[in-house]
């Protein structure tokens, strides 16, 4: 089988992950990275061997008075492409929706861009089947994405009767913390729920699960708490049964000192992550208490990486290369070198 032709739309946090996990695929090649940027965002790109197209004509000159080789502008790279996964910031993707269906390509979004753009929302371990063959999906944001891979592991095993969940928000990407964020306060979202629990039954709408949100003065990641209110009695063993069983949700013990997020972010850098990546909800298992039917949890979400595998599942999904999610799920985590336990090295490559 012809490997899927993958086009990328934005080379910013997302947009760089995305590219490089595609190219570690070994059904997709990579066809090139569009943007406006002409920094050392973009130079990475070239670096790196990445064909890099010009996203509109008034930056094709920019990119070219950077000496950034340009090898073409974004409708040529469309013309090379089966799919493309559109990065673009926030409401600017809604815009190229029609243009990806001109050019007759699928498209995958970000979960800045709303269900109603798309009409399905996809979370991999949740709703893979409906997707397949689809012309169009959106990826949920990171922290709907890991509400779904948690509550979902739940659910499977039959314990999630109804949740909920605080949320501690980092303030910005790390990237441009120097633009932005705010400083020895923190700001609660002023509607309740936040918009992650009604965004999560866009992909589930079984769950009966609520959120609130507050916005931190760090840049590192979220912080989840949750209480879940389970079908029947449960041990802890019965719980942290269901978690091992699912894919892409990696047990931490502050017992080992990983006892805060920058822990966590400084041990990926240990491990020889890509970028520090963490594409796994980080779960720490020595916190995890349950009182009868009910469960008290904590999780951190690595906002740059974790919506990450389940574009490359999206990718699959809709171009229909793989009908099997968690044939899927596994090739995936496998590629990226996913694992369910950070400091146990053999259980590489998904969950045990």
């Amino acid at each position: 089988m012809n490997p899927v032709k993958v086009a990328v739309n934005g080379y910013g946090v997302i947009g760089k992950r995305v590219a490089d996990a595609v190219r570690m695929q070994d059904d997709m090649a990579l066809v090139g990275v569009a943007d406006v940027i002409n920094d050392y965002r973009i130079r990475t790109a070239v670096l790196l061997g990445i064909p890099v197209f010009a996203a509109t004509p008034d930056s094709a000159s920019s990119l070219r008075n950077a000496g950034t080789p340009v090898a073409g502008d974004l409708d040529e790279m469309l013309e090379q492409a089966d799919i493309v996964v559109d990065c673009t910031p926030k409401k600017v993707a809604s815009g190229n929706k029609q243009r990806y269906e001109a050019a007759g390509v699928k498209a995958i979004f970000q979960g800045g861009e709303s269900h109603a753009l798309t009409g399905h929302s996809f979370v991999a371990q949740s709703n893979y089947a409906s997707a397949i063959g689809r012309d169009c999906t959106r990826v949920v944001s990171c922290n709907t994405t890991s509400i779904l891979r948690t509550l979902g592991a739940l659910k499977n095993a039959g314990l999630l009767k109804r949740a909920r969940g605080t949320l501690i928000r980092r303030a910005s990407d790390p990237w441009e913390g120097h633009q932005e964020g705010i400083m020895n306060t923190v700001v609660p979202e002023t509607s309740i729920p936040s918009h992650q629990g009604p965004d999560a039954r866009t992909v589930d709408p079984d769950l009966d699960v609520v959120t609130i949100a507050v916005k931190a003065s760090h840049n590192s990641s979220h912080l989840h708490t949750w209480w879940v209110e389970m079908t029947r009695e449960a041990t802890r063993e019965d719980v942290l049964a269901a978690f091992r069983a699912a894919p892409r949700i990696a047990r931490i013990r502050a017992g080992d000192g990983i006892a805060a997020l920058n822990s966590t972010i400084e041990l990926m850098a240990d491990l020889g992550r890509p970028r520090g990546d963490m594409w796994e909800v980080a779960l720490w298992e020595d916190v995890l208490t349950v009182d009868g039917n009910q469960l008290y949890y904590c999780y951190q979400v690595f906002n740059q990486a974790i919506v990450i595998p389940e574009t490359v599942d999206a990718i699959r999904a809709l171009s229909g290369i793989e009908r099997d999610a968690a044939q899927s799920i596994a090739k995936t985590d496998r590629a990226l070198g996913m694992v369910s336990d950070f400091l146990d090295a053999p259980q590489r490559g998904g969950a045990v």
